[in-house]
């Protein structure tokens, strides 16, 4: 059975940092292509960040430079290094995990999900 869990979400001051993490088990995340998305209250879930198997990370404009995808075989955790906060990164953000190697982009293309762990800036 595969779960993938969040962890690392909170409220942070405008321009501060957090650090997601998304720990697997039963999904080889060194083998498989992941990604992070979120939604915002009244809003579609948006991909945020991609990393890709092969071929490195990729990222929505709007995070670009200031938000850094990771993954860590040992642990078999995927991270997202968030910095410079704002108002608009406010949401819910999910881990999310492709059998395809995301072949496509959307939500529906990915088969696995965590529960979701809750950013919010400004404090």
């Amino acid at each position: 059975q595969v779960q993938l869990q969040e962890s690392g979400g909170g409220s942070v001051q405008v321009g501060g940092s957090l650090r997601l993490s998304c720990a697997a088990s039963g999904y080889n995340v060194s083998s498989n292509c992941m990604a992070w998305f979120r939604q915002a209250p009244g809003k579609e879930r948006e991909l945020v960040s991609v990393l890709y198997r092969v071929g490195g990370p990729a990222y929505i404009q709007s995070v670009k430079g200031r938000f850094t995808i990771s993954r860590d075989n040992a642990k078999n955790t995927l991270a997202l290094q968030m910095n410079s906060l704002s108002l608009e990164d406010t949401a819910m953000y999910y881990c999310a995990g492709s059998i395809s190697a995301c072949l496509s982009l959307g939500p529906g293309d990915f088969t696995y999900w965590g529960q979701g762990t809750q950013v919010t800036s400004p404090h």
